[in-house]
């Protein structure tokens, strides 16, 4: 932390890539500074030449911005290696039967790792540069057999970047009562220990999970995010236009508008220096906030 007593975070807009409107509101709030991060999926409908250079233009007016890889292997989103299995219907499987799988150690972390190769390469090649920094789509990174080759394949393709672990930084009575950031816990653990073995840096601390179907007051719950959030801690966002692509891909639409709305307001700033908050500079280019293995979390 600094001298000031000032947390410097990162707000990291996830799927870049997934359709079209979520492009565009994600290139505004990193243009105009209002987020310092984002995440590609490079097996979304949304992420041709154009869109990629409009990322980097916006970058380009935001030197304190960072482009990573957000890792996919679930449905309705399709694999880039031949190979790549088990598909159904020529997919990813959906999100429950890939944590069912994973855990039951009934997948091939070659295959896995096969495919987050192809997905870092084709980053590369949209991008013209490894990513900053890599997560996963509905947090699979953190899954058994997908974390071991998913650090490997940083350690091996990416190795300046850093990587998120969504574990929490706040006392256990506060943990309790919500089943999704539970599980996030407990997947991070062995995560985080995984990653600092391996030498991979990743953020202090995590926020952002909430209930997306649910109507919510995502001012309210911003102030919440930052509440005990440590220096170098990373809050999770998804802002974006409700397009037809986005409808056809992901249940989570009208939430992102509101999310886009406030992350654009005046109201947004005021509450970043209300609770002494700022957001990280990027640059030097892939310099992440590496914790040790000995950090509580």
């Amino acid at each position: 932390m600094s001298d000031s007593g000032q947390r410097r975070i990162w707000l990291v807009a996830d799927d870049y890539g997934i359709s079209p409107g979520v492009n565009r509101a994600i290139c505004d709030l990193i243009g105009r500074g209002r987020i310092n991060a984002t995440s590609v999926m490079m097996v979304g409908p949304a992420i041709g030449r154009d869109d990629a250079a409009a990322l980097l233009n916006a970058a380009a007016a935001n030197p304190n911005a960072a482009i990573g890889l957000h890792a996919t292997l679930t449905a309705p989103f399709a694999p880039l290696t031949m190979h790549y299995h088990p598909v159904h219907g020529g997919q990813f499987l959906p999100l429950g039967r890939k944590l069912r799988g994973t855990l039951l150690r009934r997948h091939d972390r070659h295959v896995i790792a096969t495919e987050l190769s192809a997905q870092i390469e084709a980053f590369v090649e949209r991008f013209g540069r490894t990513p900053d920094y890599l997560d996963g789509h509905q947090h699979v990174q953190l899954f058994p057999q997908v974390r071991d080759a998913f650090l490997g394949v940083v350690k091996a393709l990416a190795p300046n970047a850093w990587v998120r672990q969504c574990g929490r930084s706040v006392p256990l009575a506060r943990r309790l009562g919500d089943p999704k950031p539970l599980l996030l816990d407990a997947l991070s653990a062995p995560f985080r220990s995984r990653a600092a073995r391996a030498g991979v840096a990743f953020n202090s601390g995590f926020a952002g999970a909430y209930d997306f179907l649910r109507e919510t007051d995502f001012e309210a719950l911003m102030d919440s995010f930052l509440d005990g959030l440590p220096d170098g801690g990373l809050v999770m966002c998804h802002p974006g236009e409700v397009d037809e692509t986005l409808i056809s891909l992901d249940p989570f639409t009208d939430q992102r508008e509101r999310e886009y709305a406030y992350l654009g307001s005046e109201r947004f700033p005021e509450l970043l220096a209300a609770r002494n908050v700022t957001l990280v500079a990027a640059a030097p280019r892939t310099a992440g906030p590496a914790i040790s293995s000995h950090t509580e979390i």
